[in-house]
């Protein structure tokens, strides 16, 4: 069982090179360092002004004319102590309220997790990663799809750690199915808080399961309640219950992440002609009204509360029902949503994802359809960047590890050295040297740069056909597979102080005896 003295003694001993896998004879992953990428390009702004002021006027009129409904009695008496007109479970709030609630929001903020280097800064043009959260299946090449499981969990937190290029360790990669719904959260946030050093997530799912989750970031990063409460050390995401609707357990959780000072990102999940207008700007006004209440409630109950907007509006297949992801309607809104955040001057979160089954060619195409959006947008924090398939149902480590050979591909694109332009950069001597007719392999300045010149892949395969053929014609889904086996294989987790191990050893056990947290059955 996860925790258990023997295995927490074991973890204490093993130390490990910084969470990454060991190097061996047989396999060396060589990947960028650690850095989250800032986005230097101006972003794609697909509405004229006209149109950002139309969409945020359909917002504001579906806020004070329709209203959103609230399932949670403290919310509405919130919103009664505002000032804002309550019927039932409908809410309606006016445009003033609105943009004084907003006034009082960051623009940005630092999560700083167990390990400090691993800090990331949402917000002020930072592009963050975070791994594939919740499907409830799992699918690799081997073992076929089948449910999630502990075990399948665990080896996708190992390439969440091993990654560079995944800055956060979001929901459950998959959902461990066998493990009981009222201790599933200590056993998962354990392993998460154990396997990686990275910002945590913690879903918003009941009173016990906010509270625990909390306890558990502030265990294992050895603080006090004070230092916990007085700057951002995990975070969750909630998702309206679209259309216009917010559940009784995420705003409970969120607020009481808001009142500690822990950031809540507010991310509606509107699919276009399904759960929101079939056109864009009715669905991205939609999707704003749905978050822009619930931030402007966070803010009144605990000022100065870090949040993000989130967008996650796609279309659905007319033909059958489904969700749709990576379609030029996805790109489109994503782009919108992008310039509403700014103009509400919010960190923006989107989601790089897919609808294939499978890690093949769709999937690829879908998903760098999404990531591409998401640098387009100006995105600050990009979910489900590695990993997800099926329109969020499969958790892959196949695809997980070839997202990855896309995020490097996104982090080298931004890396300043590529737009030098100084003496050096221009390489003029060099080219004075090499003349007309010349090439430049042998020269100087090129033989002091050739190593780290360019990017340089970790999946493709960059051979001529002859020599791709007589080295066995192995395509991108067993290299992968291959590469995700050795990592997991080889895998030795960040170092965790004894004291710490033990504490939260300690709270996972004692919480198990008190039962953990409610559930239906």
């Amino acid at each position: 069982m996860p925790l258990d003295p023997p295995t927490a003694e074991r973890r204490r001993r093993s130390g490990g090179r910084g969470g990454n896998t060991r190097r061996s004879a047989t396999f060396r992953l060589d990947q960028m360092p650690w850095r989250v990428p800032l986005n230097t390009d101006r972003p794609t702004e697909p509405l004229p002004p006209e149109g950002v002021a139309a969409i945020h006027a359909g917002a504001l009129n579906i806020l004070s004319e329709i209203g959103v409904e609230y399932l949670n009695d403290e919310a509405l008496a919130l919103f009664r102590q505002a000032g804002c007109i309550v019927e039932g479970a409908n809410v309606r709030m006016d445009g003033d309220f609105v943009a004084a609630m907003l006034a009082r929001a960051p623009g940005a903020f630092t999560i700083t997790p167990r390990n400090p280097d691993r800090a990331v800064r949402i917000g002020d043009g930072h592009m963050a990663f975070v791994n594939v959260s919740s499907p409830p299946s799992s699918w690799d090449m081997i073992r076929g799809k089948r449910s999630g499981d502990f075990a399948t969990f665990r080896e996708f937190l190992m390439l969440t750690q091993t990654f560079n290029c995944i800055h956060v360790a979001g929901g459950y990669p998959v959902e461990p199915v066998d493990i009981h719904p009222s201790v599933r959260h200590l056993d998962c946030i354990a392993e998460k808080l154990t396997l990686t050093d990275k910002v945590c997530h913690a879903y918003c799912l009941g009173r016990e399961r906010v509270e625990d989750a909390m306890e558990m970031v502030r265990l294992a990063a050895g603080l006090s309640h004070a230092e916990f409460d007085a700057a951002p050390r995990m975070y969750s995401n909630i998702n309206s219950v679209s259309p216009l609707r917010h559940d009784f357990p995420m705003i409970d959780g969120a607020l009481r992440l808001a009142r500690r000072g822990q950031p809540v990102i507010v991310t509606p999940f509107t699919l276009a002609g399904a759960m929101a207008p079939v056109t864009l700007a009715g669905a991205v006004a939609q999707s704003l009204a749905e978050a822009l209440s619930a931030i402007a409630l966070l803010q009144y109950a605990a000022p100065g509360a870090p949040v993000g907007l989130g967008t996650f509006t796609s279309n659905v297949d007319m033909r059958s029902g489904a969700p749709a992801f990576g379609t030029p309607e996805y790109i489109r809104a994503t782009q919108m949503a992008g310039q509403m955040a700014r103009f509400y001057g919010l960190p923006l979160r989107s989601s790089g994802v897919c609808t294939a089954n499978i890690p093949d060619a769709q999937a690829m195409w879908e998903s760098t359809n999404s990531l591409w959006a998401a640098v387009q947008s100006g995105s600050n924090l990009v979910y489900h960047a590695a990993g997800w398939l099926e329109g969020g149902l499969i958790a892959s480590p196949e695809k997980f590890v070839m997202d990855c050979e896309m995020l490097q591909i996104i982090q080298r694109y931004f890396d300043p050295v590529l737009t030098e332009t100084t003496p050096d950069a221009l390489a003029l001597d060099a080219i004075a040297e090499v003349g007309a007719g010349g090439h430049f392999f042998g020269v100087g300045h090129t033989q002091a740069r050739y190593e780290s010149a360019f990017h340089a892949p970790f999946v493709s395969d960059w051979r001529n056909f002859e020599a791709w053929e007589r080295d066995g014609a192995t395509d991108t889904i067993p290299r992968a597979h291959g590469i995700a086996r050795a990592i997991i294989e080889g895998f030795s987790p960040p170092p965790m102080p004894e004291d710490r191990c033990a504490a939260l050893a300690e709270f996972v056990a004692r919480r198990k005896e008190e039962g953990g947290a409610p559930t239906d059955f």
